[in-house]
């Protein structure tokens, strides 16, 4: 081999080596967005979330102090995260916030696709697909109804309204095919044809509930207006 070949070579290596380390870096910042010290417009809209929520208690001005850093913390143990007080990728999409340090990373980048799956997975896990897709359908219905908060995030989090909520199924892991389905019901398929309730009849303890107009049943759930 000739020494402008191994010269060539060498320098391919080191090009891709260097990618290989920006790449890295990239990555470890993205995954460390906001902490303790942090300031902007991004920590207001933090600590607005986690006032809303019931989370937070301090005023919202930007800036990450240890009250934030607390809340963050208590946030991230109810909701499954690694409580490090640390707002990186996941508590920021689990916030509903769409993180903007990492574009790439696939489909848990997205806050609302993030959230809408989780959701999807916990409380259509075993349906049908089609029967997880009209779940999602339900949640985007909500926003644009006026009973509802008009954010998918306060959708998910208003109190009361989804039992995975509070019987640790929103903290397992996602299904692979909650996140097909959740882009599904983004894109604007709804098998639930404009259905803002649903529930399993077997489970259901409220008799309200029954009182709803029923339009569709998938699966083991009846989805209703």
């Amino acid at each position: 081999m000739s020494a402008e070949r191994k010269r060539l070579i060498l320098a391919l290596v080191l090009i891709f080596a260097v990618n290989l380390f920006i790449i890295a870096l990239a990555r470890s910042a993205s995954a460390d967005l906001y902490k303790k010290g942090a300031s902007g417009q991004t920590v207001k809209e933090i600590q607005s979330k986690l006032r809303d929520w019931g989370y937070y208690r301090g005023p919202v001005d930007g800036i990450y102090g240890s009250k934030t850093e607390e809340a963050v913390k208590y946030f991230q143990r109810k909701n499954g995260l690694n409580a490090d007080g640390q707002v990186g990728n996941q508590t920021l999409a689990a916030l509903g916030i769409t993180p903007t340090g990492n574009s790439g990373g696939g489909a848990a980048q997205s806050g609302d696709l993030y959230l809408l799956a989780r959701l999807i997975s916990a409380e259509a896990r075993g349906e049908p697909y089609i029967g997880q897709v009209a779940v999602g359908a339900v949640v985007l219905n909500r926003i644009d109804h006026p009973s509802f908060p008009n954010s998918l995030s306060g959708v998910i989090y208003q109190p009361d309204a989804f039992t995975c909520m509070y019987d640790g199924q929103f903290d397992q892991p996602i299904s692979e095919s909650a996140y097909r389905a959740a882009q599904e019901a983004l894109n604007g398929y709804d098998p639930s044809y404009g259905a803002i309730y649903y529930f399993n009849p077997s489970t259901a303890t409220s008799a309200w509930i029954w009182s709803r107009p029923l339009i569709v049943t998938i699966g083991k759930h009846r989805f209703c207006s």
